[in-house]
């Protein structure tokens, strides 16, 4: 589908949804510069985009039709190879208005450019090899960040952090395969491309090296569920107030009758930079044999269990009952558990319990300082992105993986010596697999899976 026109002229609206003080439309294609110049009254009569060889910034107005006035701008120009999409690039820089915005757009589609589609641009880099898939997936990395720690990591993907290294990898098997194939060709001559000794080594080597890539995503395949918070209690301690104070919102049902929470919900925050799930539980409930399969406390149970971090509420205006004590006498330093008081505004009737937060969910107390204790241990035990954006991760898995095995596979039959044809036949898998991560080897519908994810003018 992406693929069928890759020499229209495409724009879209490339700012950020809603008004603002600027917005960009950003056109590429054979005939971008013509679609906008057509638009355009430079300042200067050195301002014709039609005679510019290298890119600049004209300042001009734009003319547009049923608008009584022109509307003032900077047009970047990128008239070469050396754009985002190595094709002639325009961004019209203008007041950050949606309806002035959609004119625009609309003047340039009557221009004879057509609506890009999602990710468009960005496929097209990838196409004209500005980019590789990996770095292609951190575009769409950066753009859906929800915290600092994944800004981070999609900004050294996008930089080639991980297409650098499996690239690296492909040219150093592709080496290895031509001297494979050279002795294959010349098996009857008595040369030696290389030794065995020096073979194992390198499939060696290069099946570690992709072992490690494998668990680098594995790990960044943990952190898909790494930062939760279960909020865990006896019903009706407050949980669901202090959900509702931590979420911003009303989405958690508060009663003063026990159980009204009978499932989980959930809601993600951002705790100064650090985006977490939070997970308000249904009450914790000591329940007779014939009810232990209750759908509910066997869902908020799984929840509590895949939590990276608990808050264990108790009830600041009533005194322990038996299963908090117990629960209390069994913590441990190892426990993820930060241990909250609620209904701080009430007469206090709870002993003192040292470290506890004390919050009220009615006039807000301590809720600054419990944002910081979970900010806190999250960034404590969160895994490391290690550079790789999670669609990423979840793409190359199992690619990977199959590169390992091959590459494993090679390095057995070149020690066994059963036949550099057939070390050879792995090294190929080997690299089909590495090469369906980074891009060098694709299909039309992978290109359609991960680019139809991005937004339009991207």
């Amino acid at each position: 589908m992406f693929t069928d026109h890759p020499d229209d002229t495409i724009a879209a609206i490339a700012s950020a949804p809603g008004g603002a003080a600027r917005g960009i439309v950003r056109v590429s294609g054979p005939r971008a510069i013509d679609c906008v110049a057509s638009l355009l009254e430079a300042e200067t009569p050195s301002g014709d985009l039609r005679q510019a060889s290298s890119p600049r910034v004209v300042p001009g107005r734009l003319q547009l039709t049923n608008f009584a006035s022109t509307l003032p701008c900077d047009v970047y120009i990128w008239p070469g190879v050396r754009s985002y999409t190595r094709q002639p690039t325009v961004e019209i820089h203008t007041l950050g208005s949606p309806p002035l915005l959609s004119a625009t757009l609309g003047e340039l589609c009557g221009q004879g450019a057509r609506l890009a589609k999602p990710g468009e641009f960005t496929l097209r880099a990838f196409l004209a090899g500005r980019l590789d898939l990996t770095q292609a997936e951190a575009v769409l990395g950066v753009i859906d960040a929800a915290d600092r720690r994944e800004l981070d990591a999609a900004l050294v993907q996008l930089a080639g952090g991980l297409g650098g290294a499996l690239n690296a990898l492909r040219d150093r098997l592709l080496d290895l395969l031509a001297h494979l194939e050279a002795g294959l060709d010349f098996v009857e001559e008595d040369i030696e491309f290389i030794n065995s000794s020096r073979l194992q080594a390198e499939l060696d080597e290069s099946q570690a090296i992709v072992a490690g890539l494998a668990e680098r995503m594995a790990r960044r395949g943990e952190a898909l569920d790494s930062a939760r918070v279960a909020l865990v209690g006896w019903p009706n301690v407050g949980k669901s107030s202090l959900f509702n104070a931590l979420a911003g919102d009303d989405r958690a049902i508060v009663s003063p009758q026990p159980g009204a929470t009978r499932d989980y919900l959930r809601a993600k925050i951002s705790l100064n930079g650090v985006a977490c799930e939070l997970i308000d539980t249904a009450g914790v409930e000591t329940l007779p044999a014939d009810e232990i399969g209750d759908a509910a406390q066997q869902a908020s149970g799984e929840q509590r269990e895949r939590a990276r971090l608990e808050l264990f509420c108790l009830d600041g205006s009533r005194p322990l009952n038996a299963w908090e004590e117990a629960r209390l006498s069994q913590s441990t330093a190892a426990d993820r558990t930060l241990f909250v008081v609620t209904k701080a505004d009430a007469p206090r009737r709870l002993v003192e319990l040292p470290g506890a937060i004390e919050t009220s969910s009615a006039t807000g107390q301590g809720f600054d300082a419990l944002r910081a204790r979970i900010r806190d241990a999250l960034d404590e035990t969160l895994p490391s992105d290690d550079g790789i954006v999670l669609s990423t991760s979840i793409r190359c898995r199992e690619s990977l993986r199959l590169a390992a095995e091959s590459l494993g596979r090679a390095e057995e039959l070149a020690r066994l010596a059963a036949g550099e044809e057939l070390v050879a036949a792995e090294l190929r898998v080997a690299l089909d697999q590495l090469g369906q991560v980074v891009g060098a080897v694709y299909t039309e519908d992978v290109l359609d899976r991960i680019f139809s994810r991005f937004c339009i003018g991207k």
